[in-house]
């Protein structure tokens, strides 16, 4: 994967655009597309940064962790559910995740789901 360009690079871009170049000027003098003096020009405008955003990482599970008490509520009253049928009764909640993201949900919060004696004899 390619690594973002260096910090130093951006802020000098960016200097030169608000020092009245024009972004193609400055990404012609710079030798950088002029696609990136746009977007670095933008984002220096917009939110006031130069330097690159964090690359990769996690980009979904934020979505199911603002719904984490929905999710632990009717595990704790019924621990012996399968994570399928957790999964059906999120659904009727209006909560659609995936069986895969629910385990990973519970991975991260060290819960863990195995089924006691008890559990499987209720069963």
């Amino acid at each position: 994967m390619p690594s973002a360009m260096s910090a130093d690079l951006r802020e000098r871009v960016v200097a030169a655009i608000e020092a009245g170049a024009s972004r193609r000027e400055a990404a012609r003098r710079f030798e950088v597309s002029p696609a990136s003096a746009v977007r670095w020009h933008e984002a220096f405008v917009r939110e006031g940064r130069t330097r690159a955003k964090p690359m990769g990482g996690d980009q979904r599970s934020h979505a199911i962790e603002t719904q984490a008490d929905l999710i632990r509520k009717p595990d704790e009253a019924q621990p012996g559910l399968f994570l399928r049928e957790l999964r059906a009764q999120l659904a009727e909640r209006g909560l659609r995740v995936g069986v895969s993201s629910l385990s990973r949900f519970f991975k991260r919060h060290g819960i863990t789901r195995k089924k006691t004696r008890t559990a499987q004899s209720a069963v």
